[in-house]
């Protein structure tokens, strides 16, 4: 006898444009008499008409990818996840004559500059065969450039001076802020976004005089908070029970030994840092001035601007060498999250990206590197302070949720950086068995119940599972995509 049981995902998402269009949409579960789970998805998108931007080529690669899949739990998250920054998040206009696109971060109606580069950064690939996506792109890469010169200690934009929640913090709040905690890698992502988008489109139009003007500021910035003068023009206080969500020492957090490291006030979780060389940040500003230096003179000529980039990456990878490495009892040579130039170091990772598991994923490290591969087992198991593991899964969390609080985006980035697919597969697995039947990824989830999780609505999780997918897939794993259960 077959028995019918019907779950009722109601997101009770709202967002200017399309009200509540998640809301009221049902799948059914059945189960056969040999015990057989059939299942019956519906989308969890917006309906068309109330999707912010639509693109043809995004659809028709939904519909490709789809088809290979065997799973229809896959499938349908997939078909849910991929394109949730393009339904829910892009606003897509022309201000000047220019492509401008403002993205909302999900259920926070602001534009982080770290998240927006990675909500978008999985369909720059597919740029070259859809005009108006390629656009849509460009106008994040212009909004970012224009963000920066705004204020380029700020990780959080309003779309427009409107103020905000947090003008009353200790520090140069703008209108045009919502927030302003300093974080190395909100100035990184931009750079990251607009080289991928170049090397893959060929369209240097982005590296307009705005650009020069940004990166010039990017490293005006980076060499300040060196501190090797004095504590660096940057400072925070917020009234708050949250430890983390303000600085020690007034408002300058802890001390730094100038050693040629950049401090960062707070991490990409949006937490105060420990101590404030946070190295998988300061990794990540050696590979973005990098490219900088490479878009400098290739595009822009700008022969005397691109060395200083060289230099300023030289400098600070040679600190991190001599600075970050830890020699662990149990795992060995190990990378530190963070240290402070006086011998001090912070051994543990959090979920968020850049962290020390993800700098592979971010070209930050050779995914061969010894001391990549043994920080990797070490943040992947109890000597991590922030791993848990439960009933209903494993992985990083952080100091931002809290305790047993697993963080999907560390599962992720273990499936994005494993060689091994058992492995990946495990990591598959678990993020189908832990979206609490909505169909999409959360923030985070209880280690023993993914029922309890936080953030229904944060694009970056979403789209990243639809960049892991689709990777798999063009990997030639479909087997494996297949083979979950």
């Amino acid at each position: 006898m077959k028995k019918q049981f019907k779950f009722l995902c109601s997101l009770g998402i709202l967002c200017c444009g399309f009200g509540n269009a998640y809301a009221g949409v049902n799948y059914d579960l059945s189960i056969e008499k040999d015990n057989t789970q059939v299942f019956q998805y519906e989308s969890q998108r917006p309906e068309k008409r109330n999707r912010l931007f639509q693109s043809k080529i995004i659809e028709s690669e939904i519909g490709r990818v789809k088809k290979l899949l065997k799973n229809p739990k896959l499938a349908w998250m997939f078909e849910n996840c991929f394109p949730n920054t393009l339904d829910t998040t892009v606003h897509y206009r022309q201000t000047d004559g220019k492509d401008d696109t403002f993205v909302y971060t999900g259920d926070i109606h602001a534009m982080w500059l770290r998240d927006s580069g990675a909500q978008v950064w999985p369909y720059v690939q597919l740029a070259n065969q859809d005009e108006e996506l390629r656009k849509m792109i460009a106008g994040v890469i212009n909004r970012q450039f224009k963000c920066i010169l705004i204020d380029s200690y700020a990780n959080a934009f309003n779309d427009g001076p409107v103020g905000g929640e947090w003008m009353s913090d200790n520090t140069d709040m703008k209108p045009e802020l919502h927030e302003r905690k300093w974080e190395i890698d909100s100035l990184c992502y931009p750079i990251r976004l607009a080289y991928h988008y170049w090397k893959v489109t060929g369209d240097s139009s982005v590296f307009s005089e705005e650009w020069l003007q940004a990166i010039a500021l990017v490293l005006k910035t980076f060499k300040d908070e060196q501190r090797k003068e004095n504590k660096g023009s940057y400072r925070f206080q917020r009234r708050t029970e949250r430890a983390l969500d303000t600085m020690t020492n007034d408002g300058w957090g802890n001390p730094v030994k100038p050693v040629g490291l950049i401090a960062s006030a707070f991490r990409p979780s949006d937490d105060a840092t420990t101590f404030l060389f946070l190295v998988p940040s300061n990794f990540f500003a050696v590979t973005s001035l990098r490219k900088a230096a490479e878009i400098l003179t290739v595009v822009n000529q700008e022969n005397n601007l691109a060395k200083e980039c060289l230099d300023l990456a030289n400098q600070v990878e040679n600190a991190l060498q001599k600075y970050a490495v830890h020699n662990h009892p149990k795992y060995g040579k190990i990378y530190a999250f963070e240290v402070d130039g006086f011998g001090n170091q912070l051994l543990m990772d959090d979920a968020n990206v850049p962290s020390l598991l993800a700098l592979a994923y971010l070209g930050d490290t050779d995914i061969n590197d010894p001391v990549y591969q043994n920080t990797r087992r070490f943040v992947w198991s109890d000597s991590n302070p922030y791993f848990f593991k439960g009933k209903a899964g494993e992985g990083i969390g952080g100091p931002h949720i809290g305790y047993d609080m697993i963080w999907p985006m560390s599962i992720m980035m273990k499936a994005f950086t494993s060689q091994d697919d058992s492995e990946i597969k495990a990591c598959m697995q678990q993020l189908l068995n832990t979206d609490a039947g909505k169909g999409f990824i959360h923030e985070s989830f209880h280690k023993d119940d993914p029922a309890n999780f936080t953030r229904e609505w944060f694009a970056w999780q979403n789209t990243l599972f639809g960049e892991l997918v689709l990777k798999l897939v063009n990997e030639g794993k479909i087997e494996l995509l297949n083979s979950l259960k």
